[in-house]
C-alpha cells in the first residue's frame, strides 16, 4: 500500500501539471503513454515488441491519434486521406505481412493487433480531443473515474457480498459497483455546483451514471485481457499499480462515449 500511494502521488505530480499546460507537451505525453499501453497488449499476446508487426501497429495508432483540428490551418489532411482509409491500408499491409512471414505472424495476431490499435488509439485520441476542448470536461471525466474506483473499493469492502463477474474479476462485487456509481453521482453534483458544465443538473447526473457504468466495463475489459493471457498486471512501469492500461483502462473507455454525448447534444 505504501508503494502504491507513493506511485500515485508522484504520477499525479507529473500528470496534473501536464494536463493544465496542455498543447504540444500534453499531446507528446499522451502519445508516449498510448505507445506504452499498446506495447503492453502486444506483450500479453506474446508478439515481439521489436517486430515489424508491432512497428506497424504503432504507426497506425499514431495516425489514428493525429489531432487533425490542430493542423488544419496548415493542411487539410482530410482531403488527402481519412482515418478510415489509413485503417484499411493497415489491414491490407498486416494481412500481406502474414503471407510474407509464412504465418509466423498469424491472421489471429493481425486481428488482435488491429483491435488493440483501434481500442488504444481512439481512446487516447479522445483524451487529446477532450483536453483541446477545455479543462472542464477532462477533469469531469477524471473525477468520475476516480470517484467510481474509490466508491467501488469502499462499498465493496464494507458491503460487498454478491460477485459482479467472478469469471473475470473475482474481487469485484455488485454492491461495490453500485457504490461506485453513487459516489460518482455525488462528485458530479459537487462538480456541477463548483464548475458548471453547459448542461442541466439532471443531464449531468444521467451522463455520470452512463459513463460510470462504461468506466467499470472498461475496467472489466482490461481484466478479461489479463485473465485470458494469464498475466497479473498489464505492465510494471507504475510500481504498486501495474502498467499504463491498469490505470487508464476506464478513462480511455469513457472518453469516446463522453465525446459522442457532447456531439449529439450540440
Amino acid at each position: 500500500m505504501k508503494q502504491r500511494t507513493i506511485t500515485a502521488v508522484v504520477a499525479a505530480l507529473i500528470f496534473i501539471p501536464i494536463v493544465f499546460f496542455g498543447g504540444m507537451i500534453f499531446n507528446i505525453f499522451v502519445y508516449v503513454i498510448a505507445s506504452i499501453a499498446l506495447l503492453e497488449l502486444v506483450r500479453m499476446k506474446r508478439i515481439s515488441r521489436y517486430s515489424v508487426a508491432a512497428g506497424l501497429g504503432l504507426l497506425l495508432m499514431w495516425a489514428l491519434m493525429l489531432p487533425y483540428k490542430s493542423i488544419e490551418n496548415y493542411v487539410d489532411i482530410t482531403e488527402f486521406i481519412t482515418k478510415s482509409e489509413i485503417t484499411l491500408l493497415a489491414v491490407l499491409v498486416l494481412l500481406s505481412y502474414t503471407v510474407l512471414v509464412k504465418n509466423r505472424f498469424t491472421f489471429d495476431d493481425a486481428g488482435f493487433l488491429l483491435i488493440s490499435v483501434i481500442y488504444i488509439g481512439m481512446g487516447f485520441n479522445y483524451l487529446i480531443e477532450t483536453r483541446s476542448g477545455g479543462l472542464e470536461y477532462l477533469f469531469f471525466a477524471l473525477f468520475i473515474v476516480w470517484a467510481t474506483d474509490t466508491g467501488a473499493y469502499l462499498f465493496g469492502r464494507a458491503f460487498g457480498k454478491r460477485k459482479l463477474w467472478p469469471q473475470i474479476s473475482p474481487k469485484k462485487t455488485i454492491e461495490g459497483s453500485v457504490g461506485g456509481i453513487l459516489l460518482a453521482c455525488a462528485v458530479a453534483i459537487i462538480f456541477q455546483l463548483v464548475a458548471p458544465l453547459d448542461h442541466s443538473m439532471i443531464i449531468v447526473i444521467l451522463v455520470t451514471i452512463l459513463i460510470s457504468i462504461a468506466g467499470q466495463i472498461g475496467d472489466l475489459v482490461e481484466s478479461a485481457f489479463k485473465r485470458h493471457y494469464a498475466v497479473k498486471d498489464s505492465g510494471k512501469i507504475l510500481p504498486g499499480h501495474g502498467g499504463v492500461l491498469d490505470r487508464f483502462d476506464s478513462l480511455i473507455f469513457i472518453l469516446p462515449i463522453l465525446h459522442l454525448i457532447n456531439f449529439i447534444s450540440l
